[in-house]
């Protein structure tokens, strides 16, 4: 056969593979973005109604994280057991059931036991329902990553992350304003309050989703009755000349491994030092706009001016990342990816609440930290492989998610002391995004051999 014959059989078949797995995969990440940070617009609703202050409400933003920590790990080891489809379907259904109970927010009486932490009743509901949600979607995001390196080899991974991780931007580009549309006009009817209404409206489509993943995603390659029998054994073939690759750069194939292997960690510590910067974004985005002249109850305008940040960085990751496919450069788009979010990030600090010079930092911190992470979450795939690849980037992804914690809790914490002042946790957030900048240079070096 022709090489370039060749060449045009294979791009069809891995266009065929992505037409079909990933919108659904795509559309489960969007749900759980929307279902995890849409309580940054409940907030501004729900803090004055149940006396949460900035501290409370970045504490239980943050405490989501270490529910997501501890069931990480354990999640995607049972995901590469059961297999994918319903093991995926199932931390939808759950997440979505609990998303939805924190319309009791406000209603559970904890006594003595709320007490004892020194929280009120509706700050511990608060706590223990941010945590339970953690729990509940543990396991998606790696669990997703893992399969997609089922499918696809490194060289194309960067693209097809990048369509993935689309829906983090896209999320909150679609679903501000669609927040903001609920609260402005829900109101309280009924027996809900618009925050409540919120909650309930945006976790129902989690869960008819689960239902259809479960009915429709297939486990891997010869679970794919779409394919046809060359298409399969390409792909097969492809992903086999991808783990000889793996064994010339250290080949990691058992769990333990995953431990003893510095690259790991680092990659850890890179990922949580983006997490601390896009997760604060994420959860006081509101505030944030709020913060820049939008009066308190124009929710569909804060919304509106939400979407923009996140919409920039969607278009642009898109452009980014099959760049570096194509190139096969890694070190230096993510780099300057990450750099970018750094000086947004002192261009906030020091821009006070102009407006225009606001925004555009806002769109320069999402668009970096986008962009990186397309890019970021090709390098554990390609010296991991077998039960160090589903242990190593749950691992990966459990630790680097507690800066999830730490960004807005962090951003909570200074604004308490500082009468609602939030430039020291900026310039802390730049010096993060800084060091991650550091460690892409180190981690997208020229791989060489590591001694097993």
């Amino acid at each position: 056969m022709r090489p370039g014959l060749r060449d045009a059989q294979e791009a069809a078949t891995y266009s065929k593979i992505a037409r079909r797995i990933l919108p659904l995969l795509f559309a489960g990440y969007f749900l759980a973005i929307l279902d995890r940070v849409n309580v940054g617009f409940a907030k501004l609703q729900m803090a004055s109604q149940l006396g949460l202050s900035d501290a409370v409400y970045g504490f239980g933003a943050g405490v989501f994280f270490f529910g997501y920590f501890l069931f990480e790990v354990p999640s995607n080891l049972i995901l590469a057991r059961v297999g994918a489809r319903k093991w995926i379907a199932r931390i939808m259904l759950t997440w979505g059931a609990v998303s939805a109970a924190f319309v009791l927010l406000g209603k559970l009486h904890w006594g003595p036991v709320s007490a004892s932490f020194g929280a009120s009743d509706a700050a511990f509901s608060f706590y223990v329902l941010r945590f339970a949600l953690g729990l509940a979607e543990a396991g998606f995001f790696p669990g997703v990553i893992l399969y997609l390196t089922y499918w696809f080899p490194s060289a194309r991974r960067a693209r097809v992350f990048a369509w993935f991780v689309l829906a983090i931007p896209l999320a909150s580009a679609i679903g501000s304003p669609v927040s903001g549309l609920i609260l402005q006009f829900t109101g309280s009817r009924g027996e809900l309050r618009g925050w409540q209404w919120l909650f309930l409206i945006e976790a129902m489509p989690a869960v008819l989703l689960g239902l259809l993943v479960l009915a429709w995603l297939p486990d891997g390659v010869d679970d794919a009755p779409w394919l046809t029998g060359r298409e399969r054994k390409l792909v097969v073939t492809r992903l086999a000349e991808d783990e000889a690759r793996k064994a010339d750069d250290g080949l990691r194939v058992d769990l333990g491994a995953i431990f003893r292997d510095w690259r790991v960690w680092a990659l850890a510590l890179a990922d949580f030092l983006r997490a601390v910067v896009g997760n604060a974004l994420n959860f006081w985005m509101p505030t944030l706009v709020q913060d820049i002249g939008i009066p308190k109850k124009a929710y569909l305008e804060v919304g509106a001016i939400s979407a923009i940040p996140w919409g920039v960085a969607a278009v642009l990751m898109i452009f980014v990342a099959p760049s570096s496919d194509r190139s096969g450069e890694r070190r230096w788009h993510a780099t300057l990816s990450i750099l970018l979010s750094a000086a947004g990030l002192l261009l906030l600090a020091f821009a006070g609440h102009a407006p225009v010079l606001s925004v555009l930092a806002l769109t320069m911190i999402a668009t970096g930290a986008m962009a990186w992470l397309a890019i970021f979450w090709t390098l554990p795939s390609a010296f991991l492989s077998g039960a160090a690849a589903a242990g190593g980037i749950a691992w990966i992804n459990a630790l680097s998610q507690l800066g999830g914690f730490v960004g807005p809790d962090l951003l909570g914490q200074v604004r308490a002391g500082n009468a609602g002042d939030s430039t020291p946790a900026f310039l802390l957030m730049a010096l993060a995004a800084t060091l991650a900048a550091g460690l892409s240079i180190v981690l997208t070096r020229q791989p060489r051999a590591v001694a097993g």
